[in-house]
């Protein structure tokens, strides 16, 4: 360790802890990066547990990770699909492209091992940067001077006791770095489980390659696919390699319904009879009936600090949220950048950069966990609803012809990052009260046309209303 350098630990190898650790190293501090995991990198695809694979990285994760180091977001971003919008398959297999932006932007779909896997290697390439893995935390001591970080190894046969001089957790949903936090202040806290599991399935490459998408894809690899059955889905992103990642969304109810093979293939084939042929009757009845069920959950806090600026929590340990807009490691990553750019505006004071931190930060996240929860509905429901369907025309009708006037609010969320959440979410009720009102002002104005007409006409009027 260099002398006279501040020390911190990252709790937390992930996608925020690995984009943090760089991001303090670059500001002058010693980094130690500890995970309970082994290195991921050492083990093998075929073993890894099909959970959460694939993100969207948009425009707030790409900002961060340019922020932090331009040409590493380059080599880290080498792999993305575009992603111009959502697909929806219906019951009869017809399809319905629905374009996320307004003028051909697109979200990004990238492996999370893969990013993860690059990540800790550009974390190797940085000398200010300690990497330990098999590292569990078990223990936080404060003091105004040093913090001690107690680890367990080897299982806990081991254990080993570190000191530095602040502390920054990102190790997930389940944080144990928060949970020590809390013990220190008097923190607000809520943990709140959706009802809504989720279960991982695949669609192969194919053998051939398939010239219209240009590579080894069944299905086009320009769009999040959705097929969407009101209260539960499958949606699925591509891979580079050419398969698919699809994930089953629905109730613990219905899911726990199921008490033999021929209802889950029941269920199956009348549901989603385009893309089965697809993943294969029998691996998807595989996977409903062995693999693992994820949990969806929410989590907020505040303060996200301890005072001296001992101690700060990021990403999924401060606001953890569902998938639905695509924002997890998007804010995670953006709260990095947040932080960065704080402790450059106060000449790295951590503490008052720690304290600006919680009560600017605090909004955003209130508003991306709510934004993030709505949007199931949009997704499972609203992708199918024709006044729905309607009212997004209207909205993409405004934004084209009012430009940064009338800005759609999955625009401000995902391809603005100089927009906040929290001004995305008050804009986007503004613009939804008003979409409301044009929506019931054009329906009355069909409703009186159509009066007139048959007062004009008369008999006749049905012909010339059909």
């Amino acid at each position: 360790m260099v002398k006279g350098k501040e020390e911190v630990a990252v709790i937390g190898a992930g996608l925020v802890g690995c984009l943090a650790a760089i991001g303090l190293s670059k500001k002058g501090y010693n980094v130690s990066l500890f995970d309970y995991r082994s290195d991921p990198r050492l083990v093998p695809k075929c073993d890894r547990n099909l959970r959460s694979i694939n993100l969207a990285i948009s425009a707030r994760g790409i900002t961060a990770l340019q922020y932090v180091d331009y040409e590493m977001s380059q080599r880290l971003l080498s792999d993305i699909i575009p992603i111009c919008g959502r697909m929806v398959h219906d019951l009869k297999g017809n399809l319905d492209s629905q374009l996320y932006g307004l003028f051909g932007e697109s979200i990004n779909s990238i492996d999370r091992d893969i990013l993860n896997n690059k990540l800790l290697d550009e974390v190797d390439g940085v000398d200010e940067i300690k990497l330990y893995f098999g590292y569990k935390l078990t223990n936080l001591r404060f003091s105004d001077v040093k913090q001690t970080a107690v680890f367990t190894m080897d299982g806990g046969k081991l254990q080993k006791s570190l000191e530095f001089d602040f502390i920054v957790g990102c190790d997930g949903a389940y944080s144990k770095t928060r949970y020590e936090l809390q013990r220190e202040i008097r923190m607000d806290f809520s943990q709140e489980y959706i009802d809504c599991c989720y279960l991982e399935l695949s669609i192969p490459a194919t053998k051939d390659f398939v010239s219209r998408f240009n590579g080894h894809f069944a299905i086009s690899p320009d769009y999040l696919h959705i097929w969407p059955r009101h209260n539960y889905m499958l949606m699925g992103l591509p891979n580079k390699d050419g398969s698919f990642t699809c994930t089953f969304f629905g109730p613990w109810s219905l899911v726990e319904s199921f008490k033999s093979t021929d209802e889950i293939k029941n269920f199956l084939c009348h549901n989603f009879p385009d893309v089965i042929d697809l993943i294969g009757l029998e691996n998807a009845v595989y996977a409903f009936e062995h693999k693992d069920r994820g949990a969806l959950m929410c989590v907020q806090c505040s303060p996200q600090h301890l005072d001296g600026g001992r101690c700060i929590i990021l990403g999924d340990a401060s606001h953890s949220m569902v998938p639905f807009y695509g924002q997890g490691m998007n804010c995670g990553f953006e709260d990095v950048r947040v932080l960065m750019q704080l402790l450059d505006k106060n000449n790295l004071d951590r503490n008052a950069a720690f304290q600006e931190y919680t009560s600017s930060r605090q909004k955003d996240l209130l508003a991306i966990v709510q934004l993030a929860k709505s949007n199931y509905k949009d997704m499972s429901h609203g992708v199918i609803s024709k006044l729905h369907l309607f009212k997004r025309k209207l909205d993409r009708i405004f934004g084209r012809i009012l430009g940064n006037r009338w800005v759609p609010i999955y625009t401000m969320v995902s391809f603005r990052a100089d927009i906040p959440y929290h001004v995305a979410l008050q804009v986007g009720k503004k613009h939804n009260m008003i979409l409301n009102f044009t929506q019931a002002l054009l329906a009355g104005t069909a409703f009186w046309g159509a009066l007139k007409v048959l007062k004009t006409f008369g008999p006749n009027a049905q012909k010339l209303l059909t």
